[in-house]
């Protein structure tokens, strides 16, 4: 059984992530909390149309393991998360996955479930969970935790850049949970704040939950046209943060990341500033932390949390840890929190103007591709790649912890990796000669996808 990919289950709610295995899901983690003695689970919901049937299910599988549940109704991701904190919490969501998609996301404490704790999970759904015993079955009751959490990210956020007075922010919440509370932090702040699909709708009228260049032309066309000094977009939960600039164009999201990191990195306390991010990042964070006084550690992507806890466990001070469009800001909670993120950098860009934010990042030219490849041959492929790239590129540092990375001497870089949810070998690369460096690549991709399958 693989249940679980790099962000929780996530599947279609007719086909895959159905009431049926929300209630087992829910009772294998349930029991296992009842095991370690602990009892008490928050769970919440976006905006989806299956979530309360989805949330029924949960809550009847972890009452009827033995656990407490404490029902927040629909909220971000990262609420939930702040909710967690000191107990566990379920939510379900499919960030920006199509509206007939939902999932489950698992927390401890604030932070989600690592590797170990979802392979029990799966093991006890897989083996099948029996209920506590009648008299040992929990209960639930209702609360809120929206103005807590907003009020908790307002003072958080104040602590950075200038009041946004006078700056006037639009924010295109995609119909997602975002609506109920970006707006109106940015808001208490003193930004002036125009929305764009700010209410709740499961069906996603307004775009598609994920935020893309394409799906969000009314933000950028409302932006460039003057309506805002800065827009921001969020997906469905509120974990991703997007960022537009005056003109109507999307900021890459390596350069948000540089942005964030340098500024956590030069504003930290620490002997060993670290910043966390994944093999796929940009070389121009390196660069801002570098630059600051910190290094950077990368972990495999969708990982992030174990990659803050290694660092910690190294000695590390991790003081921001980023993929790309999600943000963890440690000194807040262990959680990817996209609100968070679009209030630092709103008083970031009041304090010093996007442009001068953006100025000294080295901002080179970025390709994504991926050549077909069987899932069978992915192990196989990867081998021949691990062999053939180096060999193309005789003067590139080389990393093969999480696929194989290229580093070469005038900081560009390229990196293979396999899908983890898909039949396709990933190759991403970052040069000023970025056509000519990821055809190269993913030539020597595909010439390692054929010899295997004429193996």
């Amino acid at each position: 059984m693989n249940l679980f990919g790099t962000a929780g289950v996530r599947g279609s709610a007719e086909e895959r992530v159905t009431p049926e295995l929300a209630l087992d899901v829910a009772r294998a983690v349930g029991a296992a909390a009842r095991e370690a003695d602990d009892r008490e689970f928050v769970v919440g919901r976006d905006g989806r149309v299956t979530g309360p049937a989805l949330a029924s299910a949960v809550e009847a599988g972890l009452e009827s393991a033995g656990a407490d549940v404490l029902r927040v109704g629909q909220v971000p991701t990262p609420a939930l998360a702040f909710a967690s904190r000191g107990r566990r919490g379920v939510m379900l969501t499919a960030s920006h996955n199509p509206s007939p998609d939902n999932g489950i996301k698992l927390f401890v404490d604030g932070v989600e479930y690592g590797g170990p704790a979802e392979d029990d999970v799966e093991a006890r759904v897989a083996a099948g969970t029996p209920p506590a015993r009648w008299d040992e079955w929990g209960d639930a009751t209702r609360d809120g935790v929206l103005a807590d959490y907003r009020d908790a990210v307002t003072g958080y956020a104040a602590g950075f850049g200038a009041d946004p007075d006078g700056v006037r922010v639009a924010v295109d919440c995609g119909n997602g949970m975002a609506s109920v509370v970006t707006p109106q932090v940015l808001r208490e702040l003193g930004a002036d704040v125009v929305t764009l699909n700010a209410n709740v709708d499961g069906h996603f009228p307004g775009r598609g939950s994920k935020p893309t260049a394409e799906t969000l032309s009314d933000l950028r066309a409302f932006v460039r046209g003057g309506g805002a000094d800065l827009g921001v977009a969020h997906d469905g939960d509120a974990d991703r943060l997007v960022v537009v600039d005056a003109d109507g164009e999307l900021v890459h999201e390596d350069t948000v990341v540089a942005i964030l990191a340098e500024r956590y990195v030069r504003s930290a306390d620490a002997d060993d500033p670290v910043v966390v991010t994944t093999p796929n990042a940009s070389g121009r964070i390196d660069e801002r932390v570098e630059a600051a006084g910190g290094r950077v550690e990368r972990v495999a992507l969708g990982y992030l949390h174990d990659g803050i806890a290694a660092a910690r466990e190294a000695g590390g001070d991790v003081v921001f840890a980023a993929e790309p469009w999600k943000h963890v800001h440690p000194a807040f909670g262990g959680w990817i929190d996209g609100v968070v993120s679009a209030a630092v950098v709103t008083r970031l860009v009041a304090e010093s103007g996007l442009a001068a934010l953006r100025d000294p990042v080295t901002e080179r030219p970025y390709r994504k591709e991926s050549v077909s490849c069987p899932d069978d041959a992915k192990e196989a492929v990867m081998a021949r790649v691990g062999d053939a790239l180096p060999a193309a590129f005789p003067d590139a540092d080389v990393d093969t912890e999480y696929g194989v990375r290229l580093t070469f001497p005038d900081a560009s870089w390229t990196l293979v990796r396999p899908s983890g949810t898909e039949p396709y070998v990933r190759v991403y690369a970052e040069s000023d000669e970025v056509e000519a460096l990821a055809d190269e690549v993913s030539g020597v991709v595909a010439d390692a996808v054929a010899d295997e399958e004429s193996a």
